[in-house]
């Protein structure tokens, strides 16, 4: 398994996220999904299927800003930044966010079977002066 394949791989998924593409992400992801979100809930296959079906989420735009790939014999594991817009409901979004997803082959199929979502935080530091 090479970098370029897994990357190759993330796009796809970025890119079916975008447009709502359901038929692209069921075949991306694992039926056994593990998907811990960023207000630490447990989500399934189905469920993060069924946010994109629904149209409950939906995005304007997905940018990548940062990505990191570590592979592993028949796996690989994933961290990607990413500046998110779009709607949760009616509720906008505008958030910074930090992915990590473990892909594993399976015969000929990447999917990923488990991944974690954690809210960026903008930390401002002042300088105490004395």
């Amino acid at each position: 398994m090479e970098e370029s394949l897994i990357i190759d791989y993330e796009e796809r998924l970025r890119e079916a996220m975008l447009i709502g593409d359901v038929n692209s992400l069921d075949n991306l992801i694992n039926d056994n999904l593990i998907f811990v979100n960023h207000f630490g809930q447990i989500l399934t296959k189905e469920a993060d299927l069924e946010a994109h079906r629904s149209g409950v989420l939906s995005f304007t735009d997905i940018k990548i800003l940062d990505q990191k790939v570590i592979l592993l014999e028949n796996s690989a594991v994933t961290v990607t930044r990413a500046a998110l817009k779009g709607l949760f409901g009616i509720e906008p979004i505008e958030d910074e966010m930090c992915y990590s997803r473990v892909w594993q082959m399976n015969g000929d199929k990447l999917t990923i079977v488990s991944g974690h979502c954690s809210s960026v935080q903008k930390y401002f530091f002042i300088k105490v002066t004395g």
